[in-house]
């Protein structure tokens, strides 16, 4: 499951613009764009809540074409993809095997033969060959490189078209939204160093697993990292008012007026800020449910 209505970005808050959101040509399920080149999208028919608009899965390359995330196991999706790629269909990359993202995969392996790859076996997912930090993707047009960015999950990985320093983001970086943090498997100083990780790279865009391309990639990494550390300042003073409280109380406080559907995912983001602040030794406690203390 993705977290693109995040419940960490409070009732209004977005990375982008309103206005700038409003004019980005719509994201049409089924129907391919392109976005360079080398590069086309087709969001997937499961728009909602935790998914937005949809999931995007990218096809990149002409001769030969890499699919990136190819979303959930849904037949029209598949047919999509097929209709779109055909036989060229040489590799099906997985950012990770969160539902919307992956299962598909098998679907798509069995009508083109093209390779399976990710992080690893999991969630189903069956992988012909395991990818790391540094792994790449070699074609006639283009080159992929793997980029490991846990945090959000663990087996997360972004993928760099290297002609174009355009970054295939999954769920580590969205477009109009920022992402929940999800323990155990999310990891909140994993984040914020997989946030500076990409930073680092130089890019021109950003392509995330939600919502439109981004084009000032900079920008947006410097607002998320700003973010999560202005969320971290909040907890910290909700916590040292308090003194001891549950994370039920902290998130009354910290997140006024939030959507009552949003409130288990401000939990989650709130028990993820704090556990990076326990391994700091600036809290004590472990669980999602019980008393947190300030030290």
């Amino acid at each position: 499951m993705t977290d693109l209505r995040d419940a960490d970005n409070g009732a209004d808050e977005s990375v982008d613009g309103a206005e700038e959101i409003e004019t980005a040509p719509p994201l049409i399920a089924g129907v391919p764009r392109a976005l360079s080149p080398l590069v086309r999208r087709i969001v997937a028919p499961n728009p909602g809540k935790m998914t937005g608009p949809g999931t995007n899965t990218y096809l990149v390359g002409i001769d030969e074409i890499a699919v990136i995330d190819p979303g959930p196991d849904m037949a029209e999706h598949i047919e999509a993809i097929v209709g779109c790629g055909g036989d060229r269909i040489r590799w099906i990359l997985c950012t990770h095997t969160h539902l919307d993202h992956s299962p598909g995969a098998a679907a798509l392996k069995a009508a083109t033969g093209a390779k399976v790859m990710a992080f690893g076996n999991r969630d189903g997912l069956k992988v012909d060959k395991r990818l790391g930090q540094g792994a790449q993707i070699e074609a006639t047009e283009f080159r992929l490189t793997a980029q490991h960015t846990p945090g959000h999950a663990s087996n997360h990985l972004c993928y760099l078209l290297e002609e174009e320093r355009m970054l295939f983001s999954g769920d580590h970086v969205m477009q109009g939204s920022t992402v929940v943090i999800k323990p155990p498997d999310g990891d909140m100083a994993a984040y914020l160093d997989s946030l500076a990780k990409v930073r680092a790279l130089r890019l021109r865009s950003i392509a995330p697993g939600h919502g439109q391309l981004i084009e000032d990639p900079d920008r947006v990494i410097d607002w998320y990292i700003a973010h999560r550390l202005e969320r971290e300042a909040d907890v910290i003073a909700a916590l040292g008012a308090a003194g001891s409280a549950k994370i039920s109380t902290l998130v009354e406080t910290i997140y006024v007026g939030l959507d009552p559907e949003l409130v288990p995912m401000a939990q989650r983001s709130v028990h993820a800020h704090l556990l990076k602040l326990a391994a700091e030794g600036r809290a004590t406690g472990r669980t999602l449910t019980g008393t947190w203390t300030s030290t």
